[in-house]
């Protein structure tokens, strides 16, 4: 089945003028729709490194003058190779497009100071929302998305236990394939266990300190074990919010999954994840088509009121986000927040009898505010 990515049209534009990227997790798409796109280019070109004749059509760059856009795949394996990029993208014929692929370490080429600034513009595919699940007639998307995640695979498989089968071997290889592919792990008996730890503590912050006693390391390992899932999108962090950024940094984040069919919990937890995952792939869409400075966070105080996510603006908070499977009664942390801090709030209910309103704090269905955020 073809599903309708939004963000389509707006690489199209952006391969007029720039290098495009195309990162995010594995399996959720980007060679399927850099594929897709070329096939509105007659002549277009796929290479990807890890095939040895493509390997050599890179190295010596002997692809046709006409070429009107070529798909480099996995080309960070190879050595120097954003200087590569930089030398093609500026020395290119008129009509040349470029777009890459890839995920883990090729979202290296964000870091100051390297030879590609300037030179691309970035789009991270992420998995499936209600939004796109609706734009592709997909019926009751967010049960669905909660049930199975929202990988395209198993996502849209028609037997459940296939998506089953799927998500088990996914999670195999990501452990033990692509993270010792990704760095060198001394202990991968640890990371795994850090790793089932995490799918647990979904919603929750998550302390370094007391996984580190559970799983018998140092605080500093785990640290570096979450680095790693980071950066090979497999859980992605999100931080109390506060005017000071260090403050922040120094409070303990809620880590969620990318694949909301990773969660170990009950239905509210894998409805917290999915909630996350979506607010993030609507941020990182902001961020990536508009430029605009937005962060995805959480807000907490001292006294332990807590509210699960919300929306940051240029340093100021542009709506607060409570999750909640079915309770109507507006959580008391959401309400404080919106009566001594004046912003927008809005309380997200699966499973909802009656929406209802009181100034700029609101308690909606969920399936229909998230069908309506953008991504």
């Amino acid at each position: 089945m073809d599903i309708l990515r939004p963000q389509e049209n707006q690489i199209r534009r952006d391969l007029e003028k720039k290098i495009v990227f195309l990162v995010g997790p594995r399996q959720t798409g980007k060679t399927w729709l850099a594929k897709r796109i070329m096939q509105s280019f007659h002549g277009a070109l796929y290479l990807n490194f890890d095939s040895s004749l493509d390997r050599e059509t890179i190295r010596k760059q002997n692809w046709l003058a006409t070429t009107p856009l070529i798909v480099f795949d996995e080309i960070h394996k190879m050595k120097k190779w954003k200087n590569y990029l930089k030398g093609v993208f500026d020395t290119r014929p008129a009509g040349l497009r470029i777009l890459v692929t890839g995920s883990a370490r090729l979202d290296t080429f964000r870091k100051g100071g390297d030879s590609l600034a300037g030179r691309f513009f970035r789009h991270r595919l992420l998995p499936l929302s209600v939004h796109e699940l609706t734009l592709n007639k997909i019926e009751t998307p967010l049960q669905r998305l909660i049930e199975r995640g929202g990988f395209p695979e198993p996502l849209l498989a028609e037997n459940p236990a296939d998506a089953d089968r799927w998500r088990q071997l996914y999670a195999d290889g990501l452990i033990r394939i692509d993270i010792l592919d990704f760095e060198r792990i001394h202990n991968l008996h640890s990371m795994q266990l850090v790793f089932d730890l995490l799918r647990e503590r979904v919603g929750s912050p998550v302390s370094a300190a007391s996984i580190g006693r559970d799983v018998g390391i140092s605080p500093v390992t785990v640290q570096r074990y979450f680095k790693i899932l980071e950066d090979l999108y497999i859980v992605f962090r999100v931080s109390p919010f506060a005017k000071n950024i260090a403050r922040s940094l120094l409070k303990e984040p809620k880590l969620y999954f990318y694949d909301t069919g990773m969660v170990r919990g009950g239905e509210g937890a894998r409805f917290e994840n999915a909630v996350a995952a979506m607010l993030l792939k609507h941020v990182s869409a902001r961020q990536d088509t508009a430029g605009e400075d937005l962060a995805l966070h959480y807000l907490n105080t001292k006294e332990g009121r807590e509210v699960d996510f919300c929306i940051v603006k240029n340093r100021t908070v542009e709506v607060a986000i409570e999750a909640k499977l079915s309770e109507a009664d507006i959580a008391p942390p959401l309400r404080y927040f919106h009566d001594h801090y004046g912003f927008p709030c809005v309380q997200l209910v699966k499973n909802i009898t009656r929406e209802r309103q009181e100034g700029t704090l609101t308690v909606l269905d969920a399936s229909g505010w998230l069908k309506d955020l953008s991504a």
